[in-house]
């Protein structure tokens, strides 16, 4: 199949949006991110989507897909077990490694929880991530740079013969308020670069990966 590309759309979005899939914005900070590809024909956009829909629900190579990878993702059960399936489901866990000290809280990593997992058949697929407990201890202690009150949702999306990869960042409040006076500094440090745009590269560049033709690993 040849694909013909239109200019990648690329945009930091200072507007609200809202549809179903995404939680509404009501504090802290908010993100959003598109790229788009058009298909010479509705026939290649179908099976390129579905290219883009197996790249967004193969979380443990996130890494790979992204032009300039930050952190990894590593898909776990509701218990924090590596998955051997390559899906996630809602209730899985993803546990964050982010370049530098991770939270005591998470045993040095970052963890979110698949809140919600969207398919509409050669239409659409979307991801909603929330911070969430470190699965692997008893406490109930948030293991992120941000409150539980933030969302993370990817999109991959198909109309007519225009293939979008969207990323929608809402409600993101730095998580300043645990136990550990440690780990509190360390949020503050992660979650002021967030809010200073230091996420914005590796979200942009998971999002251009989603519909790239040149990834350097295939994932099959």
């Amino acid at each position: 199949m040849t694909q013909q590309k239109q200019p990648d759309k690329m945009k930091q979005d200072s507007k609200t949006r809202s549809s179903p899939d995404i939680p509404p914005q009501h504090t802290g900070k908010q993100l959003d991110l598109d790229a788009q590809a058009v298909l010479p024909n509705e026939e290649d956009a179908r099976i390129f989507f579905e290219l883009a829909k197996r790249r967004l629900l193969d979380i443990n190579h996130w890494y790979e897909i992204a032009e300039i990878p930050v952190s990894t993702f590593v898909l776990t059960d509701a218990y924090g077990g590596e998955a051997v399936k390559s899906q996630p489901v809602e209730g899985d866990k993803i546990r964050i490694d982010i370049p530098g000290p991770g939270p005591s809280a998470g045993d040095g990593y970052d963890w979110v929880v698949v809140e919600d997992v969207t398919e509409v058949s050669d239409e659409l697929c979307s991801l909603t991530l929330r911070p969430t407990n470190n699965p692997l201890k008893l406490n109930e202690e948030t293991a992120h740079f941000f409150k539980d009150t933030a969302t993370s949702t990817l999109i991959v999306e198909r109309k007519g013969r225009k293939v979008t990869a969207r990323y929608h960042g809402r409600n993101e409040v730095v998580n300043t308020d645990t136990d550990s006076i440690v780990d509190n500094t360390r949020n503050a440090a992660v979650g002021l670069g967030a809010k200073l745009g230091l996420s914005y590269p590796q979200w942009k560049s998971l999002v251009a990966g989603l519909i790239s033709e040149h990834i350097k690993t295939e994932i099959s």
